[in-house]
């Protein structure tokens, strides 16, 4: 999901907690369980049809049998959360509370004004779940891996590996979890031919230094820790990148995450047009940082090129929802059509 402060697996569960969840589970659901055998079932075609259902789903710690369409999710991610909200699925719990957030985003409505918060992120509340009576539980390995065989007693249960670099997959992957392939298909369609018309708006408009070429971007973060420096396999990189958005030179790694850097190294964070976000813990790094000679000497300090973004849409959301947010922004930034 991630691209994002040190995450940490849940500490272990109480016993009580665990056992009042598993006979919660077991009374409610039947037990959901795994099923390793029903080769024909994991080869089969998914559509989206509930006729599709039963399917085997192929995930990150294994294989899931899903009897029928879900109709009770729940989500222990909030990436996921917003996937499955964004693919019209019942979610009936999820996470909504991390770090500083307290309550599910607001951008995503009466979507999730029925949705109980299970969390927190770190330890989910496993007998607010089985109470829940989910059909299907989802989460990612970099999450809760320690948690996935308690899980799997609630629900079945399907894990992706993470979430930020491979936000996009997620939603293709949940499309077949939720039965809903085709909304997944044409939803992520809409936003990626949304993201090039505003990015080649941007384009045409915003120049580099030397008036010519295209401006270059770069998205930096100050957490409590090393400040960091976005590259393209994060969530807001891959946005950039959908864009068609430059980078500089230095930010062009495909395979890292981000650059972590210190206030003698500032001057890596340079570029036409610097994005930064603050997040829980960052505001005393940012306020030395922005204090700092270094930073002073940027260019795009200079010109006033940079922009201060939410932290909560830009780094945390990964979701189409947070993309869209970062979209109407970037139009709104450089005054070009919205292409909504």
């Amino acid at each position: 999901m991630h691209t994002f402060p040190q995450r940490r697996r849940p500490g272990r569960i109480a016993a009580a907690v665990l056992t009042a969840a598993m006979a919660l589970s077991l009374a409610a659901c039947g037990g959901g369980k795994e099923d390793s055998t029903d080769k024909a079932a994991a080869d089969k075609p998914a559509a989206a049809s509930d006729a599709s259902f039963p399917r085997t789903i192929k995930h990150d710690k294994g294989k899931t049998e899903i009897k029928a369409k879900p109709q009770r999710v729940v989500a222990l991610d909030n990436s996921l959360v917003e996937a499955v909200v964004a693919l019209d699925a019942p979610l009936v719990g999820g996470i909504g509370s991390y770090r500083d957030q307290k309550g599910f985003p607001p951008y995503l409505g009466d979507a999730v004004k029925n949705t109980k918060d299970v969390g927190p992120i770190a330890s989910p509340n496993l007998e607010a779940i089985a109470a829940l009576k989910p059909d299907l539980i989802v989460s990612a390995t970099v999450r809760h891996e320690d948690l996935y065989p308690q899980l799997s007693q609630i629900a079945p249960t399907v894990f992706v590996k993470t979430t930020g670099p491979i936000w996009k997959e997620n939603v293709t992957f949940l499309g077949q979890v939720l039965g809903a392939e085709e909304k997944a298909k044409t939803q992520l369609a809409a936003y990626e031919t949304r993201a090039k018309k505003i990015g080649d708006a941007i384009n045409a408009k915003v120049k580099g230094k030397d008036g010519k070429s295209p401006a270059t971007f770069s998205v930096v973060r100050f957490v409590d820790g090393p400040t960091r420096i976005y590259l393209p396999a994060t969530f807001s990189g891959i946005i950039l990148k959908d864009m068609g958005l430059a980078r500089p030179a230095n930010q062009q790694d495909p395979k890292e995450f981000n650059i972590e850097i210190s206030e003698e190294q500032i001057a890596q964070a340079d570029a036409d047009h610097i994005f930064m976000t603050t997040f829980s813990g960052g505001e005393e790094r940012k306020k030395k940082f922005l204090a700092n000679p270094l930073w002073k000497r940027l260019g795009a300090v200079q010109k006033g090129q940079v922009h201060e973004v939410d932290d909560a849409v830009w780094m945390t959301s990964v979701s189409l929802q947070g993309a869209g947010l970062v979209l109407d922004e970037m139009a709104k930034t450089f005054k070009v059509d919205p292409a909504k």
